[in-house]
């Protein structure tokens, strides 16, 4: 499947949620978290494996890229090997990008990169890729697939820097989309984060949005509350909150909140949704 939503950062994801989501279902991508507040086994008969993904990839290619691709994949030489490998992924990855347009490839060779590489930064970055993925697939198959290599690269981020909490609220995100076990383990991991340090954006952020999907509006709008208190022109925050007040009925607050998010948009599509909205709650 290819997904769009990976080209754009992760701001703009949240944003085209707020705007395009009419319940609680499709704020979490496809998964409802009242739902979710049990262990899940993984089932291991119906994992899917990169060489699958890949196969059923490449059957969208012409002859060309076909033929470009294998150059690629079988370009190693003698020398320094593990550099070899780490420049072909890049090319790999930018080849599944910028040409071939699909996500899971992409986000698999920037994963593999990571591994060789194996530093913080490249970790967290290949794990948010995943993230940001997963919390859009649909297919439940390849939601796992993507749930499983998001934490292997936070986890192996950790390893490296344990008190990095961007890498525990994203390891704790992956719980909550991803379907790995108990959602409640991630709620717990982020709520950590959060208590020890209420200034963190991304915990308190992440925290707000699982409230709003799980019904728990008074909590959602504490958190999206709290970032604006924290970063008063965090667009993404202030559009979660004007959802809320939305949903909650509240249709002044909800205009008041949209209005305030305009002179922030920089999209002019976003922009114009945005206004759209707001002419509908005056009717």
């Amino acid at each position: 499947m290819n997904k769009k939503q990976w080209i754009t950062a992760g701001i703009a994801f949240l944003l085209v949620i707020v705007l395009y989501a009419s319940t609680q279902k499709q704020i979490l991508g496809t998964q409802d978290l009242k739902k979710l507040t049990t262990p899940t086994q993984i089932n291991s008969s119906a994992l899917i494996s990169i060489d699958s993904i890949l196969y059923q990839a490449k059957k969208d290619l012409s002859s060309d890229q076909i033929t470009r691709l294998d150059l690629l994949e079988h370009s190693i030489t003698r020398g320094n090997v593990k550099q070899q490998q780490i420049d072909i992924y890049h090319h790999l990855a930018q080849f599944w990008s910028d040409t071939a347009h699909k996500f899971e490839p992409y986000a698999w060779y920037i994963a593999e990169e990571a591994r060789l590489e194996n530093s913080e930064k490249s970790f967290t970055f290949a794990a948010r890729l995943f993230l940001n993925g997963l919390t859009s697939e649909e297919k439940p198959a390849v939601r796992q697939w993507e749930a499983l290599q998001a934490k292997d690269l936070f986890e192996r981020s950790l390893k490296i820097n344990p008190h990095n909490d961007s890498s525990r609220v994203g390891l704790g995100a992956v719980y909550l989309y991803g379907g790995l076990e108990s959602p409640m383990q991630g709620i717990g991991m982020i709520k950590e984060v959060a208590d020890r340090d209420p200034s963190n954006i991304y915990a308190q952020m992440t925290l707000g949005q699982a409230s709003m999907a799980s019904g728990q509006m008074d909590k959602a709008i504490e958190r999206f509350k709290k970032v604006i208190e924290l970063q008063a022109d965090n667009v993404e925050a202030i559009l979660l909150l004007a959802e809320v007040k939305e949903q909650m009925g509240n249709k002044t607050e909800a205009i008041d909140w949209y209005s305030k998010s305009l002179p922030l948009i920089k999209n002019s599509g976003i922009k114009k949704e945005v206004m759209a909205r707001i002419a509908d709650l005056r009717k």
